[in-house]
């Protein structure tokens, strides 16, 4: 997981307990799969006998994105900028242990040292430590780069202000460390540097990794968007299968960064994946476990059935453990239909309802040769004939009908 770490880093951690933190901005109500790297460096920080610190940052996310590039970092409004922290800081508590002892974990919002720091004060006591030559002299690689020779005023503060968090945490809170992804090296050195001038004192930096996909595509990101650790954004079963259709190359080092199993551990599940490697052995370990981690071990047993499901291994009753929006989502990648609840009450043939109300078959008599030949059913029951009537008794939780066409195509029929 490590990409860089600032000299002196590893003696100060091997000499007892030290407070460090990482920096989680509120810009929704959910983190998602992309920050669980840095959550997994906290939730191993403090498996070290360290105490972990989360940032969240009710004050820099009041800037949105400093550069103005992004979409996904807009400025929020107050009102919407508190739901996002109360959401985040409730999701970290289901990863860190606040409740320990020395080393419990803290939430701290740099909103609580911001909300009265004027633009004088701020001048007076930060930025006169850190000129602007060094902060373009620091910044000037990554700019070329990315074909800008300049800094804006507001990225310019904006970096001071994630500067000073460290130095008010390290102050205030002994706060020794700072972690990020290796793209906050610069940020995070700003706060060293501050520490060193301001408060004569010395802090340190550690990076981890930009994780990508193998194909060097961003992780973390689907054709639908997000993957977000909120069940109401992304289903425990969505979440079950983007880790369960990783690649074998990605899972086996998945595994080792997301997951908190021990190297034997890791070595004998990829002995059993490289014997069959069709069975997806790693893939399976590595979705159970942050599933359960994330969702709990109920939703992941759900997860588990609604995957059997599409493969015929268990019945369509199970459907009827799931509310309306847990069908919906299970069939989200499916073509979905609807028809009126009054034409089934009175009765619909099985060519009308598949090829007239609905496009499961492009044409009636296309459905009726596949139904002749046994390649058609509803909710799990063989169509005998083209003729046969289909009503709302059939409906599950009043209101489904599952189609298929030959084993694998589903559809889903919603009467309302």
């Amino acid at each position: 997981m490590l990409h860089d770490i600032m000299p002196g880093t590893e003696e100060i951690l091997n000499k007892g307990m030290a407070s460090g933190y990482i920096g989680f901005d509120p810009t929704a109500d959910s983190l998602h799969v992309g920050h669980l790297t840095q959550i997994m460096t906290l939730i191993h920080f403090q498996r070290a006998g360290h105490k972990p610190f989360a940032l969240v940052g009710g004050a820099t996310g009041m800037v949105g994105d400093p550069s103005g590039k992004s979409q996904e970092r807009n400025l929020l409004s107050e009102n919407v900028l508190q739901h996002n922290l109360q959401s985040v800081q409730k999701q970290l508590e289901n990863f860190l242990d606040f409740n320990t002892s020395a080393n419990s974990a803290q939430m701290v919002n740099n909103y609580d040292w911001f909300k009265n720091f004027t633009f004088l004060d701020f001048i007076r006591d930060v930025g006169k430590h850190l000129t602007v030559n060094y902060m373009m002299a620091k910044d000037s690689v990554k700019k070329r780069l990315e074909g800008d020779t300049g800094m804006s005023f507001t990225e310019f503060t904006y970096q001071l202000v994630q500067g000073y968090d460290f130095y008010y945490l390290w102050k205030n809170q002994n706060c020794i460390l700072q972690m990020g992804g290796s793209d906050q090296w610069g940020n995070i050195v700003t706060g060293t540097e501050l520490v060193r001038r301001k408060g004569k004192g010395e802090a340190f930096a550690l990076t981890t990794q930009l994780i990508k996909k193998a194909d060097g595509t961003k992780f973390g990101k689907t054709e639908s968007g997000a993957v977000w650790l909120d069940a109401k954004r992304t289903s425990p079963y969505q979440f079950y299968q983007f880790w369960l259709n990783t690649s074998d190359m990605d899972a086996k080092s998945y595994i080792r960064i997301f997951t908190l199993f021990d190297k034997e551990t890791i070595e004998a599940i990829e002995a059993e994946q490289d014997a069959a490697p069709h069975l997806r052995t790693i893939q399976k370990a590595l979705a159970k476990d942050i599933t359960i981690r994330v969702h709990g071990e109920a939703e992941f047993l759900k997860a588990i059935k609604s995957t059997e499901f599409f493969f015929g291994s268990i019945g369509i009753e199970f459907l009827s453990e799931l509310n309306n929006e847990e069908i919906i989502t299970l069939f989200s990648g499916v073509p979905n239909f609807t028809i009126e609840k009054a034409d089934l009450d009175a009765g619909l043939t099985a060519t009308e309802l598949l090829a007239g109300k609905t496009s499961v078959f492009p044409s009636k008599s296309e459905a009726k040769k596949i139904m002749q030949g046994g390649g058609a059913s509803i909710n799990r029951d063989k169509i005998n004939t083209p003729d046969d009537v289909i009503t709302s008794d059939k409906l599950i939780n009043n209101k489904y009908l599952v189609a298929q066409k030959g084993k694998k195509n589903y559809f889903l029929i919603v009467a309302e």
